[in-house]
């Protein structure tokens, strides 16, 4: 079994209703995050599990809808935890992705990151 892995970047800005630093949370405010996508297979008669030109293109559509946008809007994240932006990434790259093993995404600024695995 192999692990092919693919990271991508995007910028967005949301809110949080948190207890812990409650009011810089609660303000409209932006990071910068990583993800990191790993689809799990044995490589078919090409040698790949996936062309890397193919999971490119299916990443650009999920960060299409996550870069430089206001999280809270966009449908079907719920809040904008690591938690949340993990487990959307991952759904939405399931029917195109049927592989899709985990996908964690980072915060690196803050050293924190949460990989969701389905």
């Amino acid at each position: 079994m192999f692990e092919l892995t693919k990271d991508f970047r995007f910028e967005a800005a949301h809110t949080l209703n948190r207890t812990i630093d409650a009011e810089p949370s609660r303000r409209i405010h932006g990071h910068s995050y990583r993800a990191s996508v790993t689809l799990r297979g044995t490589p078919d008669a090409s040698g790949m599990i996936m062309d890397f030109g193919s999971l490119a293109t299916h990443i650009a559509v999920v960060r299409g809808q996550l870069d430089h946008r206001f999280l809270d809007d966009v449908e079907q994240l719920g809040p904008a935890t690591l938690e949340n932006l993990a487990a959307f990434i991952w759904r939405n790259l399931r029917s195109s992705c049927p592989n899709v093993a985990r996908v964690t995404v980072f915060r690196d600024s803050e050293g924190e990151s949460c990989t969701y695995a389905g």
